[in-house]
């Protein structure tokens, strides 16, 4: 059975660092969640770049619907994979 991860995207950096730290303690993840900087295409203003969150789940544990609300919560969504 391969690996499991979960991408959440989120609207900045802010958001994903606050949804990160939070993701561990709500839904009990113990790898440190990664964030990416995803650059919209054409675009080089750091503002306009939305973050994600990647989240590994190798047991696969964690519920997608789950975490699209969480998301949600952050004005993100869960990617679908």
């Amino acid at each position: 059975m391969s690996d499991e991860r979960h991408v959440l995207v989120l609207p900045d950096r802010d958001a994903a660092e606050e949804a990160a730290e939070e993701i561990a303690e709500r839904f009990g993840v113990t790898d440190e969640s990664q964030l990416v900087r995803d650059a919209l295409a054409g675009e080089d203003d750091a503002e306009d770049a939305q973050w994600l969150v990647v989240v590994e789940d190798p047991d696969h544990r964690l519920d997608p619907a789950a975490l699209d609300a969480f998301a949600a919560e952050y004005e993100g969504w869960l990617e679908a994979p």
